[in-house]
């Protein structure tokens, strides 16, 4: 009789250790230590390449950016203004682009930048159609021109879940480390 609590307990702890490894591949995500910025400085929300076939996926994750550092209470956010419209997958603009958002974000005494990229922003195809997103950010410190802090990251939804929900909640992921030691 002692064998079959065993076994149930067993069978419950696979169960158990299964589900938590399924939820654990649903996100992959690296990102550097969070470095010290001031919180108070301006930032700029520079146009983040989109290296996807679905149209406009840079612009709708800049949005969700620049809502995002506004919610943590960073100080005032541009969004940059100039020609930011990448017109095809292959276009090999940015290089370019990003110079010109730079000096931009210079002219306008901004401090730091959030540029990114991204890599993915779907529905996968199948029976179940999951949300998929991956996306690359960087903040630069615009006076200096480099970078200081980079993180990437990759998520897939549940089948009902909103993609540009997952987009959100991968890219407040990145973000809370980035901005974290902003005071």
């Amino acid at each position: 009789m002692n064998f079959l609590p065993t076994f149930a307990s067993r069978i419950r702890m696979l169960a158990g250790v299964s589900l938590l490894s399924l939820l654990a591949a649903c996100s992959t995500i690296d990102r550097g230590s969070s470095p010290s910025l001031v919180k108070d400085a301006s930032w700029a929300v520079l146009p983040f390449d989109n290296h996807t076939e679905t149209p406009m996926a840079g612009s709708r994750a800049e949005s969700i950016a620049t809502a995002l550092l506004h919610a943590r209470g960073v100080g005032s956010v541009k969004r940059y203004t100039g020609d930011a419209q990448q017109e095809s997958l292959f276009d090999g603009q940015n290089g370019k682009r990003r110079e010109d958002a730079l000096s931009w974000a210079r002219s306008e005494g901004v401090r730091y930048a959030l540029l990114g990229a991204v890599d993915e922003w779907r529905y996968k195809v199948g029976v179940d159609g999951e949300p998929a997103v991956g996306v690359a950010l960087e903040i630069v410190d615009v006076s200096e021109g480099k970078t200081v802090w980079s993180g990437a990251g990759g998520k897939s939804g549940w089948s009902r879940e909103a993609l540009s929900a997952v987009g959100q909640k991968l890219i407040r992921d990145l973000l809370g480390t980035g901005i974290a030691n902003a005071r």
